[in-house]
């Protein structure tokens, strides 16, 4: 019988629970201090030079230790980065909850209210990320996760970068949730802060109105879309629809910045956050259970973060 295996010496690895572009999740067994825990093995692309290879493994490597500092109420906190057969390993707290996304296609779009509340909390998460020049380049509602006891947290920051850099090759992030500027190589033209904000324009736009501002049926077309057309207009947002169509303006610099976009969205929670309190938390960063979050039908799914660089609390 084939040992389960153990990596950086101490986490045993349980069962793959997740795979995206950039890795592959496994739940794990801390030998050392008897807990389970989350780990991201993360693949680097196989097209790269030797020295490339090194380069993009220690940048990731550092960034990650970064992370394993944050402390931040709306993120997954970051035990430990090790490195196994050339690759970075980000072992994390592993989470019970169900992704935004998984939420909106099983119960239908939330309510404005929810979809401000939500949207909060993100922006808290970006904002802190921010402040210490770091991007997370993949908001969407699949990296949205509503924990079990009612937090709400900014998940995966697998392909984060610094401001400012310009990471080349192939755009990154998920198509219709990339903003414009991430997905063009203009000289000069790098995508910064503002581009996570879109994208998270684009995400509470998906969680109210339930599909996607510029969903197209291949990923071709919808970056076309993105980089071109107007968006969908909303249907559903109420009040909220102006904030989220200056989120998802073309031009960066026509888009709301942190402290704008958080006051635009404080009137429109309806009173929905900060109403239970859980263990520790503080009651601010937690919400009561959305109607479909605690179906029956609903059953629970292992969720986990990859690199959450989000830094401090804002």
């Amino acid at each position: 019988m084939n040992q389960p295996r153990l990596v950086g010496g101490r986490y045993q690895v349980i069962a793959q629970i997740g795979r995206g572009g950039m890795g592959v999740v496994w739940r794990a067994r801390d030998t050392v201090i008897g807990r389970e825990v989350a780990i991201k093995q993360v693949h680097l692309p196989a097209n790269l030079s030797p020295d490339d290879h090194a380069r993009l493994r220690e940048r990731t490597l550092h960034e990650a230790r970064v992370a394993v500092q944050v402390r931040h109420p709306a993120v997954v906190a970051i035990h430990d980065v090790v490195v196994e057969g050339s690759e970075p390993w980000i072992v994390m707290e592993l989470v019970e909850g169900r992704s935004l996304d998984e939420v909106v296609k099983s119960g239908g779009p939330l309510s404005p209210e929810w979809a401000a509340s939500i949207g909060l909390f993100v922006l808290s998460a970006l904002a802190a990320a921010h402040t210490r020049g770091l991007l997370h380049r993949d908001v969407k509602p699949g990296n949205v996760l509503l924990a079990g006891d009612g937090r709400i947290l900014l998940s995966d920051f697998g392909i984060a970068t610094r401001a400012g850099g310009q990471p080349g090759g192939a755009p990154m992030g998920t198509p219709g949730f990339t903003a414009p500027e991430a997905l063009t190589e203009e000289p000069g033209r790098v995508a910064g802060p503002a581009a996570d904000l879109w994208s998270l324009g684009a995400t509470i736009y998906t969680a109210v109105e339930g599909v996607p501002p510029f969903s197209r049926p291949t990923a071709m077309a919808t970056h076309g879309a993105v980089m071109t057309e107007p968006p969908r207009p909303p249907q559903r947002a109420g009040a909220l629809g102006p904030v989220l169509m200056r989120l998802l303006e073309k031009e960066p610099a026509r888009r709301q910045d942190t402290v704008t976009l958080r006051a635009a969205l404080q009137p429109l929670t309806g009173g929905t956050a900060a109403t239970m309190p859980a263990g520790s938390h503080p009651t601010s960063w937690v919400l009561p259970k959305l109607p479909v979050y605690g179906s029956a039908a609903a059953v629970l799914a292992i969720f986990v973060t990859a690199v959450a660089l989000i830094l401090t609390s804002t």
